[in-house]
């Protein structure tokens, strides 16, 4: 390769940012919470600027200083956003490709060690903003080698984007699916049925309207965990998935934690609009932002609770109750009275298997993107790295 790239801190190569203030109530609003971990996309929900919020300018950078291994890092690159103070904003020099910055610290294994070494707290620790920028990052000087790289890093990372909109409009397709379903019922117990107006709206005659807790409860079991048993945290669930795709373990965690087994139900009672509920298929333990629901599967089927507790009706009602500032959360309180259709079981059971197809095959383009993402963060690594010439690279084979 050729000249070996300077290594700057951080702060050497941003520009001294006069945060501005950004009112009350302001949108679009970025938390942390609203950025996917996995993609470094943002997930922007209904929440308005809270107190202290600042602006990010176009073409900066976020970097979570709360919890900050987890990577909440993601790149503002068209317009000026309200954001929370809990973000170190990195706006780089003009010298320096905002995107490039981004990609050498978004999926970048040594910046996250470096920040968990320096993180401090157990319930959310946290770092110093002059630790973030304190970081060492290698770049090349010239421009346009910069924005080669780039170049060739989104060539690699389209297909991964492109995963991205296949996935989201299975998940459209399924909701207008469930709506569908929950209304009219599953097609084999369709014919000659009768509707009946109820509190929830039109449902088949033959169903019941029932409170949450009418039919599951909430495991309170807590542990603190083992080593080597399945940890699941918020960065483990997909939104609008009910299928646990990946998993830590004990030993990556501290302090008590929840205990789940097979066929419970894991939901995020913190900032709800996210949509995270999932059923899982082994026993370990969770983070307590999760609550572990139990189904009485003499009237419910969990399956069938999970795609409920994705339908748009419940999302909003959990939404509703959100309370706090900083971490909006809902309670098992204020959840277990929200009123759901009840089919019989043999409908539910089929409901669910319809609904499993769509599932299917979120999952098979989930596992497509995965591949990419990796061979994207392969690409990425042996760049940073300089192990390898971005100028020996042909693009034409790689947008193929």
């Amino acid at each position: 390769m050729g000249n070996i790239w300077p290594t700057k801190k951080l702060g050497e190569i941003c520009e001294n940012i006069k945060k501005e203030k950004a009112p009350k109530g302001e949108t679009p609003y970025i938390e942390i919470g609203n950025i996917d971990v996995n993609s470094k996309r943002i997930i922007l929900g209904e929440k308005g600027a809270v107190s202290g919020s600042v602006y990010a300018p176009a073409n900066s950078i976020l970097v979570s200083r709360v919890r900050p291994t987890r990577g909440a890092v993601v790149l503002i690159d068209e317009k000026k956003v309200a954001v929370s103070s809990a973000f170190t904003i990195i706006k780089p020099k003009q010298d320096y490709d905002p995107k490039l910055v981004f990609y050498f610290l978004a999926w970048n294994k040594k910046f996250f060690d470096y920040l968990g070494e320096r993180q401090k707290g157990t319930n959310y620790p946290s770092v110093r903003e002059e630790d973030v920028l304190e970081f060492e990052i290698s770049l090349p000087e010239s421009k346009e080698e910069q924005q080669k790289i780039v170049k060739v890093l989104d060539t690699v990372h389209s297909p991964v984007e492109i995963q991205d909109k296949i996935i989201e409009k299975t998940k459209e397709l399924k909701k207008s699916l469930m709506a569908e379903l929950f209304k009219y019922g599953g097609p084999s117990f369709r014919k000659g049925r009768k509707l009946k107006e109820t509190e929830i709206g039109e449902i088949p005659e033959d169903w019941e309207v029932v409170r949450l807790g009418d039919v599951c409860g909430l495991r309170v079991e807590q542990v603190f965990p083992k080593e080597d048993e399945i940890y699941v945290g918020l960065e483990h669930i997909n939104s609008g998935e009910i299928r646990l795709n990946r998993f830590g373990r004990g030993a990556q965690v501290r302090s008590l934690k929840n205990k789940f087994y097979a066929n419970d139900i894991l939901y995020n009672k913190l900032r709800p609009y996210l949509d995270k509920a999932v059923i899982v298929e082994n026993e370990g333990v969770c983070s307590t932002d999760l609550l572990v629901i139990i189904c009485n599967e003499r009237r419910i089927s969990p399956h069938c609770l999970v795609n409920l507790l994705h339908t748009p009706q419940f999302l909003n009602f959990a939404t509703s109750t959100m309370t706090g500032t900083n971490h909006p959360r809902t309670s098992w309180d204020s959840l277990k009275i929200f009123k759901i259709p009840l089919p019989p079981l043999p409908e539910q059971q089929e409901i669910a298997e319809i609904l499993q197809t769509i599932d299917q095959k979120i999952e098979i383009e989930q596992k497509k993107k995965e591949l990419y993402e990796e061979l994207f963060k392969t690409l990425l690594n042996k760049i940073m790295n300089q192990e390898m010439d971005v100028d020996s690279l042909d693009l034409s084979e790689l947008e193929n």
